[in-house]
Parts: structure tokens; C-alpha cells; sequence
């Protein structure tokens, strides 16, 4: 039986809508790492270049394996640094094509680096690669490119339940990289 599932991304590509979603159809619990970092005091400062938050990583990956340990149902954890804790049964990782990831960017007002810098991500699947690093066959890709947030939690829920399986390292999003160098 699961106990944690994690949910990561690059930005924008549904992690937290979808996770709301499947926690209600699972009707179990949700820690948004982001959230918990905040929380908790776990940011360590701002990166003065890229503009985002430094987490401590170590302290967030204690807190997580805490939150599980605890806990005796199932839990969905949401967040593009959850890859990168400890604890997971199973790390899903939401992949959407480059070119609707680039609309969804620019609608928060992400900055021109920022934009570049997460569709790179995405094209070259980063997130996919660091939580394969830890996780090895436990990690799990979808292409939410063309499914509703509905059918993207569907989704979730039957791979959880055991009904549905998924693959990895088969969402190919590099010929985005080599059109837009």
C-alpha cells in the first residue's frame, strides 16, 4: 500500500491543482512542500541572480520523513522540490510540452529567464532526472500536455489504487530545446 505519493514538476505544469483534486477523489492528506518550507523557517535566503527561494533541503527532507512516520493513511505531497526528500512510495512527475508550459509562465509574469530557464528544464526533463536519481523505478511520468486537471487526477488515482501503471523516460520534449536555442 502507498503511503506517500509525491507530486513534482517544473513550474506550472499542474502540481497543485492537480494534488487538490486527487487528494479530495483519495480523500487523503496533502503537504504542499512549498508551504512547509515556509512554515517551518526553511528558506535560507533569496538567490540574488534567478530571484527565487533557497530551501534547506536537509531540514525539509527531516520534516517530511517526520510527516510520514506520523501519519497513518496516505499522503500526497505536492511540490517541485518534493523529488528531492526522502520517503516517497512512488514520485509522479507532471511533464507538459514546452509551448504550453511558455503561455502558462508568462500568465504568472515570470521574467524572460525565468521563462527560459523552466522551459529548458522541461524540455530536457530535469525533474524526472533528479528524482530518478533517488527513486530510481519508483518514478513515474504523465504527459498532462493535452488532459484536463480532472483527467490528470483520474489518472493519479488509478495508478494509486493499483489499476492503471505508468512509464518513465519516454516523454521526449528535446526537440523543443534543439528549435529554440
Amino acid at each position: 500500500m502507498n503511503k506517500a505519493i509525491f507530486i513534482s514538476g517544473t513550474p506550472c505544469t499542474g502540481k497543485t491543482t492537480v494534488s487538490e483534486l486527487l487528494a479530495d477523489k483519495l480523500e487523503c492528506g496533502l503537504v504542499k512542500i512549498n508551504d512547509l518550507a515556509i512554515e517551518n523557517d526553511f528558506v535560507l535566503g533569496i538567490d540574488d541572480e534567478k530571484g527565487y527561494k533557497v530551501i534547506d533541503i536537509p531540514a525539509l527532507d527531516e520534516k517530511v520523513s517526520q510527516i510520514i512516520s506520523e501519519n497513518d493513511g496516505l499522503i500526497v505531497f505536492e511540490g517541485h522540490l518534493s523529488h528531492l526528500c526522502g520517503g516517497a512510495d512512488n514520485v509522479i512527475v507532471l511533464r507538459v510540452r514546452p509551448e504550453i508550459l511558455e503561455s502558462r509562465l508568462r500568465a504568472r509574469d515570470y521574467s524572460e529567464s525565468k521563462i527560459r530557464e523552466n522551459l529548458e528544464a522541461e524540455a530536457m526533463g530535469v525533474c524526472s532526472f533528479e528524482a530518478y536519481e533517488t527513486y530510481g523505478d519508483r518514478v513515474f511520468e504523465i504527459d498532462a500536455s493535452d488532459l484536463t486537471v480532472n483527467e490528470t487526477a483520474d489518472e493519479i488515482a488509478a495508478f494509486v489504487s493499483g489499476e492503471k501503471t505508468f512509464s518513465f523516460g519516454e516523454i521526449d520534449f528535446m526537440d523543443w530545446l534543439i528549435s529554440n536555442p
